[in-house]
């Protein structure tokens, strides 16, 4: 009888535990899939997707590994791996796709042929070049951005090159961003006579200050591995110059953040996502129900029996 009701207890825990896992998973997906703007003032997708379909060239390539390791090319380097517009909506794709990789733990995301990326493609730019295009591509970019910085992996930006403009931007999207000898980050929209328009601004005050921000902005100089390093922009750099040995130092660069559960490492992104984007009540909340999907899972067991720690 007693080992019956324990047997009942056990069976208990585990649906509770089945149940909260996927209401929460099925809270954070749609989460993640929403518009960072109301049903008010929100871009129409399918108006602004007829017209860069119009406007082709590269691609945006997605790779994943059985280890959970994804990485995302910006490939076009005819045009210094600028965004044509089927590239805008590539990107946006590939982003919905790894919102929806259960075994995922990390993200790298690179440019082709040892450069990052250089923003919009001008051709794209002049044939879009009245204000309404421009609003509706900014919308396009700011939702897609904030999507990938949502993603429950850990993120990392790999700068080979150059950054500029809406490349810049696009490493602020990030969790991370490694440099190599010789890369640059630059924000150079004031030469445009713009201001960054794919959330660039807002992200990149949340990452190296309200002073540093408006210097970066203002002065539109570069900035060099040593001054991204000193400032917080940069979290490492890399000493590898050549391609494959440049990606090789950032997967173990990462490795040491993705190593382990992939539920545990998702879960922990979550927790940082929620803590930075809601208000503490609410943040406190998703913490919670994230804390009890993990309470009795298999990675929380195995943990206990292992006395890992105290050892």
């Amino acid at each position: 009888m007693v080992a019956q009701g324990e047997c009942r207890v056990q069976m208990a825990m585990f649906c509770i535990h089945k149940c909260l896992k996927c209401g929460l998973r099925n809270q954070i997906l749609q989460q993640r899939g929403l518009s960072v703007y109301t049903s008010v003032y929100r871009v129409n997708e399918d108006d602004i997707k007829e017209k860069l379909q119009q406007l082709p060239g590269g691609s945006i390539d997605l790779q994943k590994d059985q280890n959970g390791i994804a990485t995302l090319i910006i490939n076009n380097p005819e045009r210094k791996n600028a965004f044509s517009g089927t590239m805008m909506l590539d990107f946006r794709d590939r982003v919905e796709e790894l919102e929806h990789w259960t075994n995922g733990k990390g993200l790298i995301m690179r440019g082709a042929e040892n450069t990052f990326c250089s923003g919009s493609d001008l051709s794209a730019v002049k044939a879009m070049s009245n204000p309404e295009d421009g609003l509706s591509i900014c919308m396009f970019m700011q939702n897609t951005l904030t999507r990938l910085l949502r993603l429950p992996l850990i993120s990392v930006a790999l700068v080979q090159g150059k950054a500029l403009g809406g490349g810049a931007e696009v490493t602020t999207a990030c969790d991370f961003r490694l440099t190599t000898s010789g890369s640059e980050i630059r924000f150079v929209h004031k030469l445009m006579g713009l201001v960054p328009g794919w959330g660039g601004a807002t992200r990149l005050i949340k990452l190296i200050g309200y002073r540093n921000a408006l210097k970066l902005l203002s002065s539109a100089q570069p900035v060099n591995p040593a001054t991204g390093l000193k400032i917080g922009l940069v979290d490492e750099i890399l000493t590898s110059t050549d391609e494959a040995g440049c990606l090789e130092e950032a997967e173990n660069w990462l490795n040491q953040y993705t190593n382990g559960s992939s539920q545990i490492i998702r879960a922990i992104k979550n927790v940082v996502v929620s803590g930075r984007e809601l208000s503490q009540e609410e943040s406190l909340k998703n913490e919670k129900s994230i804390f009890g999907t993990l309470w009795g899972s298999p990675a929380n067991l195995k943990a206990l029996a292992q006395n890992i720690k105290h050892n």
